[in-house]
């Protein structure tokens, strides 16, 4: 293992073990995160990023497969299983347990006292035993072009967006039209969305958006409307092209592929961000230009 990947692989490794002993216990996104040492929407990009699946999507199937354990080698009942893998009722556990092993509980039992391979899928699966000998985390490297770039501090005036990322457009139509009104927009001003929340995790109507433009000087803003700062430093910047639908896939990599072997650590303290270089209505979405940038050290 590459001197790069400890750090970050030692560090997920630990998770993957708490999660695994600690499944009828709290495995909330703060408790792990913390346990990680990163913030929470960092901790479920690069999670996502390694593991290849969401946290949610990790711990459900490591408790599906924790009951397929138990129908094989214990006599506890169908809804004592669904119970512990959190499931309300056996009905929702037996739906969701065929759609994984293709047969419903009572037919997994009766037909094998040999656990069912859980395939050789390339994902990390329960054990009863955990030890790190069983985890293979994905390793492969990133696609895009990552570089790092250094910014001053940064003053922008902002509109608080909570809600989907995808409706930000009427916060961008009244803070470009306030901006251009006072005569701020000049060819020099960036365009920048601070993005709080990680839409895997947070429900959508909560997720937090501020849309930004970049200003020299203090101004007396709006109701609604207010100043705050960028810090400076050092960031990582790789560039998507296309549609927004695609920044999700994009923060995947940046997060979970790039920042692991780069030698660099994350300052949790700040959100990444996105700056719109070139941005509808001005191109077709699918024209659209728009880089990424991930605070580091």
């Amino acid at each position: 293992m590459s001197t790069l990947l400890q750090p970050y692989n030692e560090r997920m490794m630990e998770v993957l073990l708490y999660i695994q002993r600690n499944l009828d216990g709290d495995l909330s996104p703060e408790t792990l995160a913390e346990q990680a040492c990163f913030s929470v929407a960092h901790f479920h990009r690069i999670f996502k990023g390694m593991i290849g699946e969401s946290l949610k999507e990790h711990v459900r199937r490591l408790r599906l497969e924790r009951g397929a354990y138990r129908l094989c080698y214990t006599d506890k009942s169908v809804m004592n299983i669904a119970l512990d893998a959190g499931f309300e009722s056996p009905e929702t556990f037996s739906r969701a347990f065929k759609k994984r092993f293709l047969v419903p509980p009572s037919d997994f039992r009766n037909s094998s006292r040999a656990i069912v391979s859980p395939g050789n899928d390339g994902k990390i699966h329960y054990r009863p035993e955990p030890s790190t000998n069983n985890f293979q985390l994905d390793e492969s490297p990133a696609k895009n072009k990552v570089e790092i770039r250094t910014r001053k501090e940064t003053q922008v005036v902002f509109i608080r967006h909570v809600g989907p990322y995808l409706d930000v457009t009427k916060a961008w139509a009244k803070l470009c039209g306030w901006g251009f009104g006072k005569g701020l927009m000049s060819y020099q001003t960036e365009f920048i969305g601070l993005c709080y929340d990680d839409p895997d995790i947070t429900p959508t109507e909560k997720i937090r958006y501020d849309a930004c433009f970049s200003i020299d000087n203090e101004v007396e803003t709006p109701p609604g409307m207010g100043i705050q700062f960028i810090p400076g430093g050092k960031y990582a910047v790789t560039t998507h092209y296309g549609d927004y639908e695609g920044l999700h896939d994009a923060y995947r990599e940046l997060y979970g592929k790039w920042l692991p072997t780069s030698g660099y650590q994350l300052k949790n303290n700040i959100p990444s961000f996105e700056k719109y270089i070139k941005a509808p209505p001005d191109v077709p979405p699918e024209k659209a230009v728009t880089e990424l940038w991930l605070a580091i050290y």
